[in-house]
């Protein structure tokens, strides 16, 4: 996890999301956020939540919120962020063991911690960890890379020229561990691209109900020339009304560079 920490200490989390093609995976995010969370004020626990951006916006709509995130650096800037004063708590800590008790939580996010964990035993513990402090019939929206993104995000930039990245994306399409040959490259960290198929089993053996799978990006993740397409307020919406069409479709859940999986803690 070293280099993971040191990738986050470069403090390049805090206006990614504002940022080209990332654009689309906050706003679809925050839609499906927004669908499957009960009403605020509810009790979130934002874990993983960086330097808080999903965080902020829940606040914005009344929700009660708390955050955790593994790196120092981005709980520094969260604690002098003067737009997140009203958190309920603020976390350096482990989504493997959260310090909170049973059933305080009406909703989780992992959108984060899925993918830079090591294995599936790491995978489930977060998991169980989330289900145990839902109360009963709580919402998990938990997030993961999927395994191409890596490979479709090589063929639309010219990277699959280079051999490093070629040795890099093969491994990752093989057997899911992403890591870049060398951090000065400035690549994607040390992380884990899942198959659709493993998130739905990681649920399912953590205890949830009612797993389902809903591509992020979708269709949108091979758009040509996004800048311009995101820009102009008719064809965005387009783009967004053809995601949601096909957001549940699995034979397109490669194309999506994310996937969000909700589930529900039993009743």
């Amino acid at each position: 996890m070293d280099r993971v920490a040191a990738y986050y200490g470069q403090d390049r989390e805090h206006d990614r999301l504002t940022r080209g093609s990332n654009r689309l995976e906050f706003e679809r995010t925050r839609e499906l956020v927004q669908r499957f969370l009960p009403p605020s004020p509810a009790v979130v626990l934002d874990v993983g939540g960086g330097t808080g951006p999903y965080a902020r916006w829940l606040l914005e709509a009344g929700y009660t919120v708390h955050l955790l995130d593994a790196s120092t650096t981005h709980i520094e800037r969260v604690r002098g962020d003067p737009s997140l004063p009203g958190l309920a708590s603020i976390t350096l800590g482990d989504a493997r063991a959260l310090p909170y008790p049973p059933g305080q939580a009406d909703g989780v996010l992992l959108l984060g911690p899925l993918y830079h964990l090591t294995g599936r035993e790491d995978w489930v513990r977060a998991l169980r960890e989330a289900r145990r402090c839902l109360r009963s019939g709580g919402v998990l929206l938990a997030a993961a890379i999927t395994r191409t993104a890596s490979t479709l995000d090589g063929l639309l930039a010219g990277l699959d020229a280079d051999e490093r990245f070629r040795h890099m994306r093969n491994a990752t399409l093989e057997g899911g561990p992403h890591e870049p040959p060398d951090p000065t490259l400035g690549w994607f960290t040390t992380a884990y691209f899942h198959r659709p198929e493993e998130l739905s089993g990681e649920l399912r053996e953590a205890g949830f109900q009612d797993a389902d799978l809903y591509a992020v990006e979708g269709l949108g993740n091979v758009v040509p020339d996004f800048d311009t397409l995101w820009a102009d307020g008719e064809r965005r919406e387009r783009l967004l009304d053809v995601i949601r069409r096909t957001e549940r479709d699995p034979s397109l859940f490669g194309v999506s560079a994310h996937l969000l999986a909700v589930g529900h803690a039993p009743l």
